[in-house]
């Protein structure tokens, strides 16, 4: 039975449940459904890549690592996306972006903290 490949229109022979008539079809179609997946994931990654850059650049150059909040917000960081959270005992919260963390000192302060475990 001949049938019509979504991707290019070409006809094919094959199995009864063959959909495409080569691999690179099957793979563009594939690719075609999931782009709006891999577009919100690529989004992420670069805002999650570009929050630990500042974070280990103002780590790096700060010698008590204290840092205004305004200071992260004129640089582009974007405190809605972290990796994960770590809470002690006594209730502080540090936030992370992968190995490098902050904390907030009061609501203008922050102390940026590295986790040399994670590496």
């Amino acid at each position: 039975m001949k049938r019509i490949c979504p991707v290019c229109n070409s006809e094919f022979d094959g199995r009864v449940d063959k959909k495409f008539c080569c691999d690179q079809c099957r793979n563009t179609y594939n690719n075609q459904l999931n782009q709006e997946d891999l577009n919100f994931n690529r989004e992420i990654n670069k805002i999650l890549k570009n929050n630990r850059k500042i974070l280990k650049d103002l780590f790096a150059k700060n010698s008590n690592h204290k840092i205004s909040k305004e200071k992260f917000l004129s640089l582009g960081y974007n405190f809605d996306y972290l990796t994960n959270f770590f809470k002690t005992k006594t209730g502080n919260i540090y936030y992370f972006c992968y190995d490098f963390g902050y904390i907030f000192l009061d609501e203008n302060s922050i102390s940026i903290v590295e986790n040399k475990i994670a590496r």
